[in-house]
């Protein structure tokens, strides 16, 4: 079993499985419509010169999420 954390805490390279999304309102919504749900798995693949943005890859595609955001997804590093 991995450990528990929020997303924006993973470090370039790590893999996880979204535990949950915590997010309210139309973030959930933006979150959730990006194809972060529960049971996907994401790796973090890059960060920006000041740590935010983060880039994260999840089912062949790259993504770029806030830290603001990150921090509303749970995940258990695999």
């Amino acid at each position: 079993m991995g450990t528990t954390m929020n997303l924006g805490d993973m470090q370039v390279g790590q893999k996880a499985k979204i535990l949950t999304v915590k997010a309210k309102g139309e973030m959930n919504r933006r979150i959730r419509d990006m194809g972060l749900i529960p049971g996907s798995s994401v790796a973090v693949v890059g960060r920006a010169p000041l740590r935010d943005p983060i880039a994260v890859r999840l089912s062949g595609v790259t993504i770029s999420l806030r830290n603001s955001e990150a921090d509303h997804i749970r995940v258990e590093t695999i």
